[in-house]
């Protein structure tokens, strides 16, 4: 499918590496200009300098709302209205739940849930203000669909996420702005590779075409839903899992 977003601008959360990169790379290849939002500011800025001309590189804590709440106008001014959010920040730690300390929950909310929250907030104004189509596409998680062991409160707002995705996508609707989510499973990426050897080949195994995705595998997904092509679909949650898991 051939995607064309030139004339477009659009964010990417937690873009400098992972499924984030793979989906600045996705949008950028399509033609849109593009603003990596990333607390790794060296790493967002190598990704930047590597897609060349309209795409720039904004260090911040997305944890951080204070941080989050100029980040309208620091996007707008470098690269104009912005039509197109992707929130695909996120971070876990595989542990049993009773081994949790509450700072481990705090994080993991702040950043997989409250974030995009925040994030979509701050340009979703700019967008209904300017009253013209947009789309917001939230990198959920199947451990939010259908839990996950040692992943409990990840689970949680990732399951959090999707429900706020399906709720947010009802209020904007009226503005032809649409909202989605995308929910990878187990992906090749730095946070899969962190996890023991034992637990990454038993996840592998469970998956029904015996591999792991690709980034730009989930970054094909997020490109759809931002593309003309979706422009009837909101509220849907779409999951790129190999048949890992093949819950309705």
């Amino acid at each position: 499918m051939r995607v064309d977003l030139n004339g477009r601008t659009a964010v990417v959360t937690g873009g400098a590496s992972g499924i984030g990169r793979a989906v600045v790379e996705a949008l950028a290849g399509s033609g849109a200009h593009v603003a990596i939002l990333d607390r790794d500011g060296a790493g967002a800025q190598r990704v930047a300098e590597s897609l060349g001309e309209g795409v720039v590189a904004i260090e911040v804590d997305l944890t951080d709302r204070q941080d989050v709440a100029h980040l309208a106008d620091a996007v707008e001014q470098a690269l104009g209205p912005v039509s197109i959010v992707v929130n695909a920040a996120g971070w876990d730690l595989v542990e049993p739940f009773l081994d949790n300390s509450r700072d481990l929950w705090d994080h993991l909310l702040a950043l997989n849930f409250m974030a995009p929250v925040d994030v979509s907030r701050v340009f979703l104004e700019r967008m209904v203000q300017r009253d013209a189509p947009g789309r917001i596409v939230n990198i959920a998680s199947d451990a939010g669909r259908v839990g996950s062991s040692g992943e409990v409160v990840y689970a949680g707002a990732k399951g959090g996420l999707i429900a706020f995705s399906k709720a947010l996508a009802r209020e904007t609707a009226r503005y032809g702005i649409t909202v989605n989510a995308v929910c990878p499973g187990p992906t090749d990426t730095p946070l899969f590779r962190s996890l023991p050897d034992r637990m990454q080949a038993a996840l592998i195994r469970a998956i029904p075409l015996r591999r792991l995705a690709q980034p730009d595998e989930v970054a094909a997904a997020v490109l759809f839903f931002a593309s003309d092509s979706a422009s009837f679909i909101t509220g849907q949650v779409l999951s790129v899992s190999g048949g890992l898991t093949m819950a309705g």
